[in-house]
């Protein structure tokens, strides 16, 4: 006797089984479309802005639409959660207009305190507190004078992502950060070591993109893209 289909244990799966990720992940992943922010005053002259609180300039601005539109491509976003600073709800701002999707802010994702290095440059960091500052280019737990350090950052990341897994599980999420939060989000999902918070360079108004799975799997599938406002 022949078997039927259904008995036959090589049959091949029907059209509403999920085939699994190409790195073995089952389900549908929850997406974090991770925006940096426009422009500011501080940008432009390489000071360190970590809690301070610039505006967007014009070019910010312009940076920030051009984002927007480049947000919206992705499409179905459920949220947009940002940093409450101002240079980061500006920059989430625009990309309501452009999408309609409300504004959440989250603490957790405000940018690091950087202490009495506030608006100093890195010369002028360096000159102040010379062994400080040198140790601290490639020592995560050692915090600017009166500031937090990278790995308090990223402890303070890990928190706010498994909050916003639970809050928007298998949705797509945008997350306007800060350069450190947005390379700690990066380093989390690779499962790499602190090296590259040192070595990965994030531009004004990029975008990344991180995948986290309901198993616990990650995968990174964009990072630093910049082309729709440098065009």
């Amino acid at each position: 006797m022949t078997a039927t289909p259904s008995e036959r244990t090589d049959a091949a799966p029907g059209p509403a089984a999920t085939p699994p990720s190409w790195q073995g992940q089952q389900g549908a992943p929850t997406r974090f479309i991770l925006l940096r922010h426009g422009q500011t005053a501080l940008s432009v002259e390489r000071r360190y802005s970590g809690r301070g609180n610039p505006e967007l300039t014009e070019e910010g601005r312009r940076q920030a639409r051009a984002a927007a539109d480049r947000v919206a491509r992705e499409g179905s976003i459920a949220a947009i959660v940002t940093s409450p600073l101002s240079r980061t709800r500006s920059t989430a701002e625009e990309v309501a207009a452009r999408t309609g999707v409300e504004i959440v802010e989250h603490a957790g994702l405000i940018e690091t305190d950087f202490g009495e290095w506030e608006g100093l440059t890195f010369a002028e960091a360096a000159a102040r507190d010379p062994e400080t500052h040198r140790a601290w280019l490639s020592d995560i737990t050692l915090p600017p004078p009166g500031g937090e350090s990278f790995a308090q950052v990223a402890d303070r990341i890990v928190d706010t992502k498994n909050e916003l897994l639970k809050r928007y599980s298998g949705q797509t999420v945008v997350l306007v950060s800060h350069v450190t939060p947005i390379k700690s989000m990066l380093r989390d999902a690779l499962g790499v070591g602190p090296e590259l918070l040192f070595r990965l360079h994030l531009d004004l108004a990029s975008v990344s993109i991180a995948e986290f799975f309901g198993d616990g799997g990650s995968v990174v599938r964009l990072v630093n893209d910049a082309a729709h406002w440098r065009s």
